[in-house]
């Protein structure tokens, strides 16, 4: 889903662990993560731990996303599995994308029984990890999952591996998938007007301002960006100026620095670069590239796009080939183009492996069998194939070169008698067993993969942990003023432009804004210092 790029990451502010992977039976560092179930482990005639199933158990996950119609006949076949190879069932659960944020923080804060949950640096991964939200993993690992354990990179155990109240040192707090992927943003077009109305390639502002122009005079009724198009408006704003957020990326995010000066952090709204940006986006919303009630309109501007009301639509790359490739199937006569916000500086940057991964909360009752039903998942193609595609000849088939996957499968329709099984599988995705090509497998997309990688840049900024304990109630008052007067300003929707910038530059002082910026800093420049980042 969201965003990650994640092999080619920076290592991020946790110890080096090269004694960690030389043992074989954990890490000293991360303090004892020991079964509180002496049972739980038996001693082979060598010495060695080694698991012990005898005792049957249930085990209760979360992810994040929303169930296909058969997931449960899915999780059934899943469960036989379990039962007779490790003597173990599932109950899986979602938090959809409507409550996910709500439920995420409520699972983790008050101690409910889970075994494990989707994890991700979107998530909030490394605040969670930071606070022990998360069970330590590092002595579990290689006795319950140790092919994943021996498989997993040490770069990729590093940027798992967090520094928190109760492990000073350092311990790895999920499993992160081994999945590399280049998510930057960008937006699909409608290449097929923009050829019919002899608009300009879009390569810059200039030209997007002109693709937009054009179509708005040039297709009567469209809206350009229809519907809610703050992210659009947002997201432009950033990769446009060069802006990297600072601590992750809400929209509501103000802290920013450009890569080149990575310690010039400043409040994005008070400079000069944000004050250009919202005298041109007012032009915009008075040539109606946009509609007045956007910031309220629940409408996706990619489903306005089929319906011939809407001209573009923010997408990062892997989610906008599943995008075109469903449009293929549902109107074959849109003609679409993609512009990466990567062209306007001239880099992308990986996600971390820790975008999506897979973690035990503090809670858990069984983290051992947890971990040896994960370590299935992701190297057991029985397992992998199951729950990441569904039930062979139901929802896929594997073709005649033995790998890669067939959808539908014989004999079944797109829409009348099969929908593709799309489960929230990113937690264990494994290169190696992954039988999709990324982004649904959208012809563009290797060569943009490929002109990502010439132009990848580390990610010093993903690991950057700010938890905001210590200014808790300036970035709430932030976050009110700009909800209250930063996104109507940036959506151009203020009679006097100047007058409302400094009111909101005003607001955002009374509540604390300066106070935000300091503590940033002080967080990211801890974790540049130690990576002797200037």
């Amino acid at each position: 889903m969201k965003r990650k790029l994640r092999k080619y990451s920076a290592i991020p502010a946790v110890i080096m662990l090269s004694t960690m992977l030389a043992a074989c039976g954990g890490n000293d560092n991360a303090g004892s993560t020991t079964a509180n179930d002496p049972a739980k482990t038996a001693t082979n005639e060598e010495g060695a731990k080694t698991p012990d199933t005898s005792k049957k158990v249930e085990l209760v996950w979360y992810l994040v996303g929303e169930p296909h119609k058969d997931t449960q006949k899915v999780v059934d076949e899943w469960n036989k599995l379990l039962e007779k190879d490790l003597n173990t069932k599932i109950k899986l659960n979602f938090t959809t994308w409507a409550e996910w944020q709500t439920k995420y923080n409520l699972i983790l804060s008050t101690g409910e029984k889970v075994d494990m949950i989707f994890a991700s640096s979107w998530a909030d991964y490394y605040k969670f990890a930071k606070r022990d939200a998360f069970l330590p993993l590092n002595d579990l690992l290689p006795v319950y999952a140790p092919e994943t354990w021996s498989k997993v990179s040490k770069q990729d155990w590093e940027e798992a591996t967090v520094k928190s109240d109760k492990a000073a040192n350092g311990a790895i707090f999920a499993v992160p998938s081994t999945y590399p992927e280049y998510t930057p943003d960008g937006l699909v077009y409608r290449e097929d007007w923009r050829k019919e109305l002899n608009l300009p390639e879009i390569k810059d502002m200039d030209s997007l301002e002109a693709y937009f122009d054009g179509v708005k005079k040039g297709k009567p009724g469209v809206t350009p960006i229809n519907g809610k198009a703050f992210n659009e408006v947002n997201a432009l704003f950033k990769f446009s100026n060069g802006f990297e957020t600072i601590g992750g990326g809400g929209e509501g995010n103000l802290i920013v620095s450009k890569y080149a000066t990575p310690r010039d952090i400043v409040a994005y709204p008070f400079t000069a670069e944000f004050e250009a940006y919202v005298k041109r986006m007012k032009t915009w919303a008075d040539k109606g590239f946009w509609n007045s009630d956007s910031l309220s309109s629940q409408k996706e501007p990619g489903d306005t796009i089929k319906t011939d009301n809407g001209a573009a639509y923010l997408r990062n790359a892997p989610a906008a080939g599943g995008y075109i490739m469903g449009l293929k199937t549902t109107n074959p006569d849109i003609t679409t183009g993609y512009f990466p916000f990567n062209r306007f500086n001239g880099y992308a940057m990986p996600t971390l492996s820790v975008n999506n991964a897979m973690a035990i909360p503090k809670s858990s009752p069984n983290p051992e069998r947890s971990l040896m039903v994960l370590d299935k998942l992701r190297n057991d193609p029985k397992y992998f194939d199951l729950m990441t595609y569904g039930i062979e000849g139901t929802h896929y088939s594997i073709d005649a070169d033995g790998k890669s996957l067939v959808t539908p499968p014989a004999g079944m329709t797109v829409g009348k008698d099969w929908k593709k099984y799309d489960l929230a599988s990113w937690g264990w995705r494994v290169d190696t067993m992954v039988r999709e090509k990324q982004a649904s497998g959208w012809p563009e997309f290797d060569k943009l993969l490929e002109e990502f990688k010439a132009t990848s840049k580390p990610n010093i900024y993903a690991p950057i942990i700010l938890t905001y304990d210590t200014v808790k109630s300036q970035q709430a008052a932030v976050n009110q003023v700009f909800e209250q007067y930063g996104k109507p300003l940036m959506m151009g929707f203020t009679d006097d432009v100047e007058k409302s910038l400094k009111t909101y530059r005003d607001q955002l002082t009374k509540a604390g804004i300066d106070s935000l910026v300091d503590y940033a800093k002080t967080e990211a420049y801890k974790y540049f210092d130690e990576k002797g980042i200037q």
